[in-house]
């Protein structure tokens, strides 16, 4: 099962090739993060924010609203630091293969 339109779990396992992806795109985000010099005021936020994406994966059960509303938080907290793109869009892109939530 992907998930509902209401968001609900979606069912993974450890195995499943999304999990797999989300926890390797989170992983580089978050060392591309550690690893960048700049002080980003909000550099505490994505790394919250990025360690619970990480948690949700490895639950194996993601909730598709909230990997989004981590994804928002990450991006927002990040702000327009080009360095961190293309990790950033990493996570989105794993993200998306979880579905998308109905406007």
């Amino acid at each position: 099962m992907l998930s509902d339109v209401e968001g609900a779990a979606v069912a993974c396992t450890e195995e499943d090739p999304r999990v797999a992806e989300l926890r390797l795109a989170v992983a580089r985000l978050r060392r591309e993060l550690a690893a960048h010099p700049a002080e980003l005021p909000d550099r505490a936020i994505a790394d919250d924010e990025l360690a619970a994406l990480d948690a949700m994966a490895r639950t194996g059960t993601p909730e598709l609203h909230r990997l989004r509303r981590s994804l928002l938080l990450v991006a927002g907290a990040l702000g327009s630091v080009s360095a961190l793109n293309p990790a950033l869009r990493a996570v989105r892109a794993a993200i998306d293969l979880f579905g998308t939530v109905p406007r």
